[in-house]
């Protein structure tokens, strides 16, 4: 016996989770003064939500302690059940570490037991698809080792490219991983977003006006998805339902999937990508997390010599 455990940035909601008998650890956010978290994404009111984000609201969030995961895994542990546990990406939070944490030191207490942790490289529905897949693995039979193989296999394929409104939420909490993008904010270009090898957010290009963004994601579907008609798979947005109506129409007209699975961001992630975000995630070609990354990776780092160099000027003027 062994017990699936996610956490709330899968973007699965209550209901499926209890159904198929999946275990989320929820993240925590705080709006005026208030912590919350969300697990129940079907009675999330998004709409209110990023809207108030719009309108300026502040929303901070804090990852997963040792302790919740201590929490969660001990009594599974206590009854005599192994754990897989099926994390948000280590690129953008520190949770997946604090996971990996906990279980070492629950192996050690609990030598019979195996627990299992798996980095997806993903957020949102890049996550929550992998959670999806893990579950049809096991009731089917599959044994946790050889659930735990596929995972580890199937994460690099899992394509996530996302475009947003406003780059400042990406920036502001530091998720932004490469400085390229930041001339989108200067010239008001839409940059195409992606998961890069290392499950880290990456820009890939920068595309004018949000319909051609949106088109731009569908050419990366079309040329990287694979065996789309046997597979679901996920779009999530941050309150902009038309693009979504959009982009939908787009994934259908060459290479339809099997089945569409739509969400609404859990507040957590969407306060970091922002409202009017967009992603889209697919499973295909794994070349596509790490293409063009040596390039955008050396642009950032000549943009970050050009700063030292600034500042060491600006430096030495002011000390003549």
């Amino acid at each position: 016996m062994f017990a699936i455990i996610t956490d709330t940035s899968a973007n699965l909601d209550r209901s499926w989770l209890e159904k198929n008998n999946v275990l989320a650890i929820p993240f925590h956010y705080m709006v005026r003064g208030e912590d919350c978290t969300c697990l129940d994404t079907e009675s999330f009111d998004g709409a209110s939500f990023y809207q108030a984000m719009r309108e300026g609201e502040k929303v901070t969030t804090s990852q997963i302690t040792t302790q919740a995961y201590q929490d969660t895994m001990r009594p599974v542990l206590e009854r005599g059940e192994d754990i897989l546990y099926i994390s948000m990406s280590s690129g953008i939070s520190g949770s997946y570490g604090q996971a990996e944490f906990t279980a070492r030191e629950l192996r050690e207490e609990f030598p019979e037991r195996k627990i299992y942790t798996v980095d997806t490289y993903g957020a949102s529905l890049g996550e929550g698809l992998l959670v999806i897949k893990a579950v049809e693995c096991r009731d089917r039979g599959d044994s946790i080792e050889e659930i735990y193989q596929m995972l580890m296999k199937i994460r690099q394929p899992m394509c996530q490219v996302f475009t947003v409104d406003d780059l400042k939420y990406l920036r502001n909490t530091g998720r932004l991983s490469n400085m390229a993008a930041i001339v989108g904010m200067v010239l008001n270009i839409k940059p195409l977003l992606k998961g890069n090898t290392e499950g880290k957010i990456v820009s890939f290009a920068k595309i004018r006006g949000r319909r051609r963004a949106i088109q731009g994601m569908a050419e990366q579907y079309d040329k990287m998805v694979r065996d789309a008609d046997k597979q679901t798979i996920g779009i999530a947005h941050a309150d902009c339902q038309e693009d979504v109506d959009y982009l939908i129409s787009l994934l259908k007209a060459n290479h339809p999937p099997r089945d569409i699975l739509t969400v609404m961001y859990e507040p957590v992630t969407g306060s970091h990508v922002g409202p009017g975000t967009l992603a889209l995630f697919f499973f295909g070609d794994e070349k596509f997390r790490g293409q063009n990354d040596s390039l955008l990776d050396a642009i950032s780092q000549k943009v970050d010599e050009s700063k030292e160099t600034l500042k060491a000027t600006l430096k030495r003027e002011r000390n003549k």
